[in-house]
């Protein structure tokens, strides 16, 4: 459809060249985007490009950057509607421009309203190919990978969306110094048996084989959340699993009631302050199934555990289930690989890392990864 000012209207499945980054369904008619990172690529030779965004939540809103040429040139909330929002006006009509608008803020599995969806873009120019990138990468995490704290001055301590970012991440930062395309699956305070404050149905294995199975409410249900991941459609070439901070928290907090149930579920210290050994034991014996599922699901991927950046008590632990999976299986692509610590210096919002910790652990990571990637 022709507007005035010579721009055009199309729907996403109008776009003659387009690639989707983050775990999804094949609807493009709008193109929901569900996790931390994810992302719709277009390379335009234009002056100017709009997007349509739909956003929707009860306590948690989206946010978004817009990346041109790698750079992060704008980051905002957006509120809850249907909205056009500009990319970029009065720009080179002879350059081609490689643009990036980034959902910013993880999947809330709090907030059964909340919504990010892209319906169409609108622009005075033309679009060209995505070029594909040598390497794919997975990050499964927990608040460290969805970047909580990475925005926001050291003193913030509100629970927000404000202060989270795929974009100024060590997901991203490593990505872009490898040239890889990258998905992230992370949620804050859940882990790989339990969560923060030993919750067990909050860990990431129990979803990890659904789209975006740890969103409520019956529309993320309708949009395909709970339906089966394809694999096949996206076989990363590593996957970097960065869980475990939030398991052993859950060894430093009060039990947790499940309301359906009562029963009590508690990681639990002994009297010296050690960990209680049968506890510790399901711990490992959850680490090892996760990385049985990830084998299964993944059949040639490097499978790294990156565990750290915020303490690293349960890395004992982690060698001795990396070495389990090992033994029982034979399966010698996998290692575990220890994130640089944040510092007084690196430390950002909410006692998390900042985003001096991120390019640390991107750099650290990075150079880990070219050594397995070649």
């Amino acid at each position: 459809m022709k507007e005035k000012n010579n721009l055009h209207t199309y729907s996403l499945p109008e776009l003659p060249h387009l690639k989707i980054h983050g775990r999804t369904t094949p609807n493009r008619s709008p193109l929901t985007l569900f996790w931390t990172g994810s992302a719709l690529e277009l390379n335009v030779q234009a002056t100017e490009l709009w997007v349509e965004i739909e956003a929707d939540y009860e306590m948690y809103e989206p946010w978004i950057s817009i990346v041109i040429n790698d750079a992060s040139v704008s980051r905002q909330m957006v509120t809850a509607g249907r909205h056009w929002i500009p990319v970029f006006r009065g720009m080179n009509a002879k350059t081609v421009k490689n643009v990036r608008i980034v959902s910013e803020v993880q999947a809330m599995s709090g907030d059964p309203g909340r919504l990010l969806q892209v319906h169409a873009v609108k622009t005075d120019g033309k679009f060209k190919p995505v070029q594909d990138k040598p390497y794919k990468i997975e990050f499964i995490g927990d608040s460290i990978t969805s970047g909580e704290g990475v925005i926001g001055a050291k003193e913030e301590a509100d629970w927000i969306p404000m202060w989270f970012s795929a974009v100024h991440n060590y997901t991203a930062m490593t990505a872009r110094a490898l040239n890889a395309e990258h998905r992230v699956l992370s949620q804050s305070g859940w882990g790989v048996l339990t969560s923060w404050d030993n919750n067990p149905q909050a860990n990431l294995p129990r979803y990890y084989e659904q789209v975006c199975g740890l969103l409520s409410g019956e529309r993320n249900e309708a949009l395909g959340a709970k339906g089966p991941h394809d694999f096949a459609a996206w076989q990363p070439d590593a996957v970097v699993v960065n869980l475990g901070t939030n398991d052993d928290g859950a060894f430093h907090n009060p039990e947790w009631r499940d309301p359906a149930s009562g029963r009590v579920y508690k990681q639990r210290l002994n009297e010296d302050g050690s960990y209680n050994a049968d506890d510790l034991a399901a711990f490992e014996q959850a680490a090892c199934e996760f990385l049985i599922t990830l084998r299964k699901n993944n059949k040639h991927a490097h499978i790294v555990w990156a565990y750290g950046m915020i303490g690293i008590p349960l890395m004992p632990a982690i060698y001795r289930a990396v070495d389990a999976y090992v033994k029982q299986t034979g399966d010698r692509n996998v290692s575990v690989f220890q994130m640089p610590n944040m510092t007084g210096e690196t430390i950002g919002a909410r006692s998390h890392p900042g985003v001096l910790a991120h390019e640390q652990a991107a750099e650290a990571l990075a150079g880990y990864l070219k050594g397995i990637l070649g």
